[in-house]
């Protein structure tokens, strides 16, 4: 098994091509994040695919969390697989826990009928959006 520190500089590269591909600007997550110069996040996210990133401390994630540039599925990619980072709710909105339920047992019911990819069984494209769906219902709930 790979050691801990290349799990994770593996991990920092992946979010900085997924980055890449939506848009998303180094300057903005400076900016976002307060820190003074683009230097420190080009270091966790470099641009030369082939370059060794610095380790991103706790306190820097912690950083990137409190932003608004870095979504917090991408940041999900850090974490090991099976964990998502779903940002709590202040207080649980009732009616939009049922909405996003309706959602989840509509999408269920639909992975189910005899003309989805799969038949009756879950395709993987399915999995993927009821596994979206049940992240979205516990965030909803979270508090």
């Amino acid at each position: 098994m790979a050691d801990a520190t290349n799990i994770v500089r593996d991990r920092q590269k992946l979010v900085r091509r997924e980055m890449n591909r939506r848009g998303i600007s180094i300057k903005a997550v400076q900016l976002d994040g307060g820190w003074d110069s683009s230097s420190t996040v080009l270091s966790y996210f470099p641009e030369d695919a082939h370059a060794q990133p610095a380790v991103m401390s706790v306190a820097a994630l912690y950083r990137l969390l409190a932003t608004e540039a870095l979504p917090s599925d991408l940041l999900s990619l850090m974490l090991p697989p099976g964990f998502q980072i779903v940002r709590a709710p202040e207080a649980i909105d009732h009616d939009e826990v049922e909405t996003v339920c309706r959602d989840y047992l509509a999408a269920k019911g639909k992975a189910h009928q005899a003309d989805s990819p799969a038949g009756r069984e879950i395709a993987d494209c399915e999995r993927a959006l009821l596994d979206g769906k049940v992240v979205q219902m516990r965030g909803s709930v979270a508090a």
